[in-house]
């Protein structure tokens, strides 16, 4: 048996696939883009991301949806660090892809 796709099934397909695609590239995060805002984390974690002080993490070779999650959460409110809050309190969506993108992008 031979399965088929109406011309409606393909255009559904179609349309679909292009809104995944689209989304995923809009979700990519500009790593120039995250490395110009990252001197405001610069102090704490280290110019390239890894920091030299124990207590503070360091961000290079994270996992950009992690990185994403935690500053949200921070932003939110979700995660109480007095700090961090005040840190990520004058970014927006794009700025927190870009700095996600930037810092998964680096080595450990």
């Amino acid at each position: 048996m031979m399965f088929t796709f109406k011309k409606s099934n393909r255009v559904f397909s179609l349309l679909i696939l292009s809104g995944v695609l689209f989304s995923a590239a809009s979700m990519a995060g500009d790593i120039n883009a995250g490395k110009a805002k990252s001197a405001l984390c610069a102090g704490c974690h280290g110019l390239n991301g890894i920091s030299a002080a124990p207590n503070y993490p360091n961000l290079a070779g994270q996992k950009k949806n992690y990185l994403k999650m935690a500053i949200n959460s921070y932003r939110s409110g979700t995660r109480n660090d007095p700090t961090m809050k005040a840190m990520v309190a004058g970014l927006n969506d794009a700025d927190a892809d870009n700095l996600a993108a930037y810092f998964s992008s680096l080595a450990r």
